[in-house]
């Protein structure tokens, strides 16, 4: 169960007081407070690339769904086939608004059928984005064929890195080399029952458990005894921006559509079905976008900034929504919105900081890939 901190006001996961006892430094994160960083941002994303880390993501919202016709009442709030999941399957995909900006990207757990033969899923939401989530959920899916549940109080643990199967297969009896990436399955871990799924936020191979408070403190403690490495949200930033995930509020929101966010995978315009935002999204699709996200990197160790101009010859042709220097590559990389014409791998540009520009060119995404996956 999450409780407030009375002197800032900010929630704490049912994790939190373990974070404390590893010395971690705490940061405000969406109405959260969160550990940043424990032993060092580097060590930490080291560990994930190299060997594993775990992360404490107790603060992201999750609804349990449950209804005859969830799949078919859900794909009119999406642009992806869900039809296709089978159970046990898992999808990333969006939540579109009328004008296909995205409200949030979210992953459907499809879990098939429940006792008295009604379609169940988990759908896993960004943290700042909980609230307004769940109110365009309820607002667009008819309570008499779906009922929401908010489960947002479990505990949710991401184990992530190369070593995370062999780690999480040394407490759990069932079989983990049978499970696929994004698939997920309910188990027994830590004398309790867990739902856990082959997903993740880093670019490495990894696992997202959910459980009750007391089960999490119990599966976190085993962990570290395990060795694996506390990791804060710093290195899950610099993680994620590698595999050239995007971050929602910063690279992704309500006024940026899946295709101008190279997120045209997600994007099923040959299947017949209506969802909101679809007529966007074949304008789009038929005309071209104005601008695309792109990745970035800088000829020198300067860092583009989000919001930081992108420039060509004296003209601004985009923003940096994202940058860091890369402890994996040792290159400053970044995500910006960058005009059609100038969007091409390859191509040259400059990056505006503190008054001086500094040489970028877009290159391909992601900056990473895992030779572990």
């Amino acid at each position: 169960m999450s409780d407030r901190n009375s002197n800032q006001d900010l929630l704490r996961t049912p994790l939190f007081h373990l974070a404390k006892e590893k010395k971690a430094r705490f940061t405000a994160f969406s109405g959260w407070e969160m550990p940043v960083q424990y032993g060092g941002l580097k060590l930490e994303h080291q560990a994930v690339r190299s060997q594993a880390g775990m992360f404490d993501i107790s603060h992201m919202g999750k609804f349990y769904l449950v209804g005859n016709k969830l799949v078919e009442t859900l794909q009119k709030l999406v642009p992806t086939d869900l039809s296709r999941l089978n159970p046990g399957d898992a999808q990333y995909t969006v939540l579109l608004n009328e004008r296909a900006g995205i409200i949030d990207d979210v992953i459907f757990y499809h879990q098939g059928l429940t006792e008295t033969g009604q379609q169940q899923g988990i759908l896993i939401v960004n943290a700042a984005t909980t609230a307004k989530d769940k109110a365009w959920l309820l607002s667009h899916l008819k309570a008499s064929e779906v009922t929401l549940e908010d489960v947002s109080d479990s505990a949710l643990i991401a184990l992530q890195g190369p070593h995370a199967a062999e780690i999480l297969q040394s407490l759990v009896a069932e079989d983990l080399t049978a499970m696929p990436v994004f698939s997920h399955r309910q188990i027994k871990i830590a004398g309790a029952s867990a739902f856990i799924a082959r997903t993740g936020y880093t670019g490495e191979d990894g696992f997202e458990i959910m459980l009750e408070s007391e089960a999490a403190q119990k599966l976190w403690q085993l962990l570290f005894e395990a060795g694996v490495i506390p990791c804060g949200l710093g290195a899950r930033d610099t993680l994620r921006l590698e595999a050239a995930m995007s971050l929602y509020g910063q690279d992704i929101d309500e006024t940026t559509t899946p295709l101008e966010a190279s997120l045209g995978w997600l994007v099923n315009l040959d299947f017949k079905n209506d969802f909101i935002g679809r007529g966007v999204l074949e304008r789009q699709k038929a005309e071209g976008v104005e601008r695309r996200l792109v990745g970035l990197e800088m000829a020198g160790r300067y860092i583009a900034r989000h919001g930081y101009p992108v420039i060509f010859e004296n003209q601004t042709v985009g923003e940096v929504t994202s940058g860091t220097l890369s402890p994996t590559l040792g290159k400053a990389i970044a995500l910006a919105y960058v005009s059609r014409p100038f969007s091409k791998v390859g191509q040259k540009l400059q990056i505006e900081i503190r008054g001086k520009t500094y040489p970028a060119m877009v290159v391909k995404k992601p900056f990473y890939r895992s030779p572990h996956k």
